[in-house]
């Protein structure tokens, strides 16, 4: 891992992480920040999707033993959790801190001050849960932290619907993405997370991040330094269009792209509305999507929950 130079070290160095931060803030004046693109002036204190303004809100942070393995080492990755979101899945298990301005606001000197504390407990990464809507907000702070010593790869873990405005300015500066992808279906999405053009944006998005760090990079000790890592939560009834985003993956993205297929789902929040949703995942279905991916022929699946199902 001291080998490893993050990706942000060199735009620090060359001056450019401080243009970039001031292009991302820019963003926010008639907020391109996710690809929700509401035409909102945050620094003016408006207010769009996401209920957040000009400075984010952290409701908690950590060591996380729970992320993939390559992520969460044997000490943990350095989760921050941020209030809002700028999706309103109906099925959230974080719904209490996703869907309102929840947490407490930072600056830039406050959130740098979170990772480079996560940087002395001995986290693998700075892991940043649900960071779309507060993206400008976050790389004022890792230009902050930068000055002041950080050195961990940056893991960009979002629910997939980005900017393409945004995610070009995050270019050597994310190390390793992670983004969900929810669904295959437009109509779909809008019913279960009121979002519009999801899979379009999503697999605009995937393509770019792909783009910028390539497939997910390994070192001898078993954690991610760098590239693409993409989760996929398998819903009841094949809600989710799972093999198609498979096929996406392995034909539009690489054979190799790492893939967590999730296996969690439980209904929360508000699936009890939506009879269809209204139940735990069976086992039958994971196995199915197990089979599907390896079908497909994705190559690195998650090997902690891919094993489990096999009984190994």
């Amino acid at each position: 891992m001291a080998s490893y130079e993050p990706m942000y070290v060199d735009l620090l160095g060359k001056g450019r992480l401080k243009r970039r931060v001031v292009q991302a803030h820019d963003l926010l004046r008639q907020c391109d920040a996710c690809a929700w693109h509401c035409p909102v002036d945050r620094t003016a204190g408006k207010l769009g999707v996401c209920k957040i303004g000009v400075r984010a809100r952290v409701c908690s942070y950590g060591p996380h033993l729970g992320e993939e393995d390559p992520l969460r080492g044997w000490r943990g990755s350095g989760t921050i959790f941020f209030g809002g979101c700028n999706l309103k899945c109906q099925y959230c298990q974080n719904h209490d801190i996703s869907q309102s301005p929840a947490g407490y606001e930072v600056d830039a000197d406050a959130l740098a001050a979170i990772m480079l504390e996560l940087q002395d407990q001995g986290c693998h990464n700075i892991n940043f849960v649900s960071p779309s809507h507060v993206a400008p907000q976050i790389l004022a702070a890792v230009y902050a932290a930068a000055e002041g010593g950080l050195r961990l790869p940056l893991v960009y873990n979002s629910g997939g619907y980005d900017s393409l405005e945004m995610l070009r300015l995050l270019n050597g500066v994310i190390d390793i993405y992670m983004p969900d992808m929810k669904y295959a279906d437009a109509t779909l999405a809008r019913r279960y997370s009121k979002i519009k053009d999801y899979p379009q944006v999503n697999r605009a998005a995937v393509s770019e991040m792909h783009r910028q760090v390539g497939d997910l990079q390994i070192d001898t000790q078993g954690l991610a330094v760098r590239g693409l890592l993409v989760r996929h939560l398998l819903l009841p009834d094949n809600v989710a269009g799972t093999e198609e985003i498979l096929r996406f993956l392995h034909d539009e993205i690489s054979p190799q792209t790492y893939l967590n297929l999730m296996d969690q789902y439980r209904p929360a929040y508000r699936a009890h509305r939506y009879p269809e949703l209204d139940r735990p995942l069976r086992s039958a279905e994971y196995a199915a999507a197990l089979r599907a991916a390896q079908e497909v022929g994705l190559q690195r699946l998650d090997e902690r929950r891919a094993l489990r199902w096999r009984g190994i």
